[in-house]
C-alpha cells in the first residue's frame, strides 16, 4: 500500500503550453508525456480553447472544482461535464475544444496507451464506511474532499487530494469516512497479453 500526499504532486506545463498540469502518478516512473502506460493528472483550465492531443491514448476527464466545461469532440454534440455529471471518456487523439461553463475549474484527467492499457474512473459520495473492490492491475483512490481513513494494523489517513494506491495483491478496502467525502476510484488494467 502506498499514500501519495497532495504536496508531493508534481506540476509541469501542458503539451500544447496552454496551462500547468499537476501529476499524480504516472507509469513507467518518470515516464513523458509520449511514453506512458497511463497517467493520473490534474489541471487548472483558466480559459476556453483546445485540449492537447495524445496519439493512441484513451482519456476520461471529471470536474473537480468549479462549474464545469463543455467539450466538442470531433464535432460531435457537445458533451457538458460538471461536479454532477459522470466522469466523460474519450479518444485523446480527436481533435476537441473546451469552452467554460461559468469560469475557471479544476479537472481531473485519467489516460491510458490505447494498445496496452484501459480505464474506467468513478465518483463516489462516502458518507458511511464502504468496500472498494480494488481487483484492476492498478487501483488510485483520489480523496477529493473530506478525510477517509483504511483500518489495519497500520491505519491510513487521507486528506483533501491524497491518493491511495492499494497494491495488486489487494482485493478489496474498507473506506472509513471521518467526514463526509467524495473519492474517485480509478482502476486500470492492461490489455489481454500485455502483462
Amino acid at each position: 500500500m502506498k499514500i501519495l500526499r497532495a504536496a508531493g504532486y508534481r506540476s509541469m506545463p501542458w503539451k500544447n503550453g496552454g496551462g500547468v498540469t499537476t501529476e499524480i502518478a504516472v507509469s513507467p516512473a518518470g515516464a513523458g508525456l509520449e511514453d506512458f502506460d497511463w497517467r493520473v493528472s490534474m489541471a487548472r483550465v483558466e480559459g476556453s480553447g483546445p485540449f492537447s492531443q495524445f496519439a493512441g491514448v484513451d482519456r476520461t476527464l471529471a470536474v473537480l472544482e468549479g462549474e464545469g466545461i463543455v467539450l466538442d469532440i470531433a464535432g460531435r454534440r457537445p458533451s457538458p461535464v460538471t461536479r454532477l455529471t459522470a466522469p466523460l471518456s474519450f479518444p485523446a487523439d480527436m481533435p476537441t475544444a473546451a469552452a467554460l461553463i461559468g469560469g475557471p475549474i479544476t479537472d481531473l484527467n485519467v489516460m491510458t496507451r490505447r494498445s496496452r492499457m484501459t480505464h474506467t474512473v468513478e465518483r463516489l459520495a462516502v458518507s458511511a464506511p464502504v468496500e472498494i473492490k480494488t481487483r484492476a492491475r492498478m487501483t488510485l483512490i483520489l480523496c477529493l474532499n473530506g478525510e477517509i481513513t483504511v483500518p489495519g494494523t497500520e491505519p491510513v489517513r487521507l486528506g483533501p487530494l491524497d491518493t491511495l494506491l492499494p497494491g495488486s495483491d489487494t482485493a478489496s478496502l474498507l473506506i472509513q469516512p471521518v467526514h463526509d467525502s467524495t473519492l474517485f476510484v480509478i482502476r486500470i488494467d492492461s490489455i489481454s497479453g500485455n502483462d
